[in-house]
């Protein structure tokens, strides 16, 4: 294992909006055992060449800069990040970094049945699972490969190792939109939250349908209506951790329990920017400002180039000095990110 740099803290990374960066997800694949319908196109990908993606220690002398300039939490990516080979490794090379307080993983749980146990002895603390659906059948259709039974003994499997899990679940209109109280319950009853995100034109709009998008409003309601509460935001949710805005139900309710929490990310009807702490870092070292948009500097070339540390970190201060403010998705065309979902982890 590579001698680890502490750097101290020169000044906390902020963009051009007093937006403190502390969080960075990296993508440490483009490749994942499932394919999503929302995530991913049927045909035509082209999976990067596994030279071009960072290296162990590449990502390990990165995240030891981004934790010298304030980050405290890295979320590893995908693709699916337990496909990466020795990921193990990784999580405890990252986890002992200095400064560095949370290392956390976005999955879709498919091989967590063996590896929950042993990446939270390597110091994964959380993980946040992709169940879109119940239905067995729907799940396979929706996934194009994947095992509802298997992702369930996933979950179950993280919570028994002790890590904190969540549930992602994108919202689908006329696809799994019933389904959002069911999902609820299910998260509900494992002591876990649950979180519905907004579908994204991402793919230059090709993965999206507008008949499909549910909005962060139809979701509150679909659930209010369901359980008979009031939703009211849930003044314990922490907007420094992450883009999901959080509710609790309140009030009597058959088949909830009042203080019951849900979490919407709606990155297209309610902007988050405004609190937005977050930069992503690619599988092949781009390093991405916003979702919404394609523009990346790469530090790989840098590193590759004989870069000094110094040279990464003037790189990463001005790529979030020129952070925009916000961001408007757009379909299709001049603005609408060409990115595949799969290729930058959300």
């Amino acid at each position: 294992m590579t001698s680890r740099l502490k750097l101290p803290v020169i000044a906390p990374l902020t963009d051009g909006f007093a937006r403190r960066i502390s969080y960075l997800r990296i993508s440490l694949t483009d490749r994942c055992n499932y394919r999503c319908t929302y995530c991913m196109p049927e045909e035509g990908m082209v999976f990067r060449p596994r030279a071009d993606l960072l290296t162990f220690e590449e990502i390990e002398r990165l995240l030891t800069i981004f934790a010298g300039l304030g980050v405290r939490r890295v979320r590893l990516t995908g693709g699916e990040p337990t496909v990466r080979a020795d990921i193990l490794e990784l999580v405890s090379r990252l986890a002992a970094i200095d400064k560095i307080e949370r290392v956390v993983m976005t999955s879709n749980g498919h091989r967590f049945p063996e590896l929950a146990g042993p990446l939270a002895r390597a110091g994964l603390a959380e993980v946040n699972i992709s169940l879109d659906t119940l239905d067995a059948e729907r799940f396979r259709k929706l996934t194009r490969r994947g095992d509802l039974t298997r992702v369930i003994e996933g979950i179950d499997a993280a919570l028994a190792a002790g890590l904190t899990v969540k549930l992602n679940a994108v919202a689908l209109k006329g696809e799994n939109d019933h389904e959002i109280a069911t999902l609820c319950q299910f998260a509900w009853n494992r002591g876990i939250t649950p979180r519905f995100i907004e579908h994204m034109p991402m793919s230059d709009g090709q993965l999206y349908s507008v008949q499909q998008q549910l909005s962060a409003s139809e979701i509150r309601g679909v659930v209010a209506s369901h359980f008979g509460c009031e939703l009211v935001p849930d003044s314990d949710g922490d907007t420094t951790l992450g883009p999901s805005r959080y509710w609790r139900l309140d009030g009597p309710a058959s088949g909830a329990k009042p203080g019951r929490r849900l979490g919407i990310i709606s990155a297209m009807s309610e902007h988050f920017c405004d609190t937005c702490n977050r930069l992503r870092l690619s599988a092949v070292g781009e390093l991405h400002t916003c979702l919404a948009y394609d523009d990346a500097t790469s530090l790989r070339d840098i590193l590759r180039a004989g870069g000094s540390d110094d040279d990464v970190r003037r790189s990463i201060v001005d790529a979030v000095a020129g952070k925009r403010e916000g961001h408007q998705f757009q379909l299709t065309g001049d603005g609408a990110p060409m990115k595949h979902m799969i290729a930058i982890g959300g």
